[in-house]
């Protein structure tokens, strides 16, 4: 008896497709609608560090090089005041197989796969991701199938998405192009049931423990050239895995001091499934699109708890614009002679403004760069904004616009971004946990859970426990 396709049909057996692909029962850990035993679950993929460190060298993933930025450094303290100005270094994750950060949380996938038999791995992505995937599967032998959300309903697609699909391609992947919308989820359920390959979601403890590697190697390299501890680590912001991985690697290694700042493109009033925005943005991961929702409620996701919380570890939220990290884009290339992607450099942007408020002998890592070039290029991409009716001009990138202007800087004086209001976001969780199960039913578990997921008290959950009604 054939199973029923339609939508509805497929989305109420996602639960148990899920298990099939993953080999996990999240129900093992589920407490409440609203709680889970979230450190039970990350232990429980077996892997010790050493076990991560060893599976990622067998791919060509790890080990990456930690630059120091002297040159940048050395015009940041010229516009800084007097005893201002980190250091600034960057670790350049574009040289992991596939170029970005992503094969770290794709290698422990495709290990897994590897290791308990199934024959493919699939995973739905815009890009950086799916070559991820695809080239970790091509060096353990495993088929495999990317779904990605490329074009919107004029079939036009944007060319870092478009890149980012043939870089899937290259490595072996069979491609299926989207449009935008909730087709994507539905595709890649049906995909999964019907050929039994391993669901290699951007979700799962084994994709966020694969990124604990990136805390662990800043740790180390810092510690080794300075003799001391990073005093702050910048960390794009999408869904919220990268920010979790390498944050739980830091605490590994006991950074308990270092600041952990996640940092997103601002790209307030753009709606991430519309159609008519869609096409808008020149950002396709790495902003508020992304990051606020997944911030206030990380369980909107393809598996049934997520194992990426960037509020259990971020101690602040720094915004940039567009036109900030082209410019900042043009500058790592000019100063350094480091060409890199757009989205890689997010973090850069906003490590430029806080090393200006911190002082000379303190350091901020930017914790990531990815490869660039055709349709990924910073050109390619503003040329594209130009074509669908974005200005794009010099000038005071506070008068950014998303949407509608790309501002970018005259100079580096221009180069602030501002602060997200971090405790507006724990606010906003804690309402989405109360559309779950209302606040007078959580009990003094579901207080500890939400606590710890906010990195707050459970006394703090309970005085601002009046404010879900507002």
């Amino acid at each position: 008896m054939s199973r029923d396709l339609s939508y509805a049909a497929v989305i109420a057996r996602k639960n148990e497709i899920m298990k099939a692909s993953l080999g996990i029962d999240f129900q093992d850990f589920i407490q409440s609608p609203i709680a889970f035993d979230y450190e039970r679950m990350m232990r429980e993929t077996g892997f010790s560090h050493d076990d991560l460190v060893r599976i990622q060298r067998e791919t060509k993933v790890g080990n990456t090089p930690l630059f120091e930025l002297t040159r940048l450094t050395e015009a940041v303290r010229k516009i800084a005041g007097p005893g201002k100005g980190a250091t600034i270094l960057v670790k350049d994750e574009a040289a992991n197989a596939s170029g970005s950060f992503k094969a770290r949380r794709a290698s422990i996938s495709a290990y897994q796969a590897m290791i308990k038999g199934y024959k493919g791995m699939i995973a739905a992505t815009s890009g950086n991701y799916g070559a991820a995937v695809a080239s970790q599967a091509a060096q353990r032998g495993l088929k495999c199938i990317i779904v990605q959300e490329v074009y919107d309903s004029r079939g036009v697609g944007q060319p870092e998405i478009v890149e980012k699909g043939r870089a899937c391609e290259a490595y072996g992947a069979e491609v299926l192009k989207l449009t935008v919308g909730p087709e994507l989820f539905y595709m890649l359920l049906r995909t999964l049931e019907e050929t039994g390959f391993f669901n290699a979601s951007l979700y799962t403890p084994f994709g966020i423990r694969g990124v604990e590697t990136l805390g662990t190697e800043i740790a180390e390299q810092v510690r080794g050239r300075y003799g001391k501890d990073p005093d702050a680590v910048i960390i794009t912001h999408a869904g919220g895995g990268n920010l979790t991985g390498t944050a739980r690697g830091l605490l590994q290694a006991g950074c308990n001091d270092t600041r952990v700042v996640a940092c997103s493109v601002d790209l307030s009033g753009l709606h991430m499934a519309s159609d008519i925005d869609f096409n808008r943005k020149s950002f396709t991961t790495g902003h508020t699109g992304f990051g606020v929702p997944f911030a206030t409620w990380p369980d909107r996701v393809d598996v049934p708890r997520n194992a990426a919380r960037s509020l259990r570890y971020m101690d602040e939220y720094h915004l940039v614009s567009q036109g900030e990290v082209f410019y900042m884009t043009e500058l790592l290339t000019k100063l350094e002679g480091l060409e890199r992607g757009p989205a890689g450099n997010i973090s850069l942007t906003a490590a430029v403004a806080l090393a200006r408020q911190m002082d000379r002998d303190q350091i901020v890592v930017v914790q990531e760069t990815e490869y660039t070039g055709a349709g990924k290029h910073h050109n390619s991409q503003l040329s594209f904004a130009r074509e669908n009716g974005i200005e794009v001009r010099r000038g005071d990138p506070k008068e950014n616009q998303p949407g509608k202007s790309i501002v970018i800087p005259e100079r580096l004086e221009q180069v602030w971004g501002r602060e997200q209001d971090i405790d507006k976001l724990r606010l906003s969780y804690l309402k989405n946990a109360a559309n779950i199960l209302p606040a007078a039913q959580w009990s003094e578990n579901d207080l500890a859970f939400l606590a710890a997921d906010v990195k707050k008290t459970p006394a703090w959950v309970q005085q601002h426990m009046a404010d879900l009604a507002k």
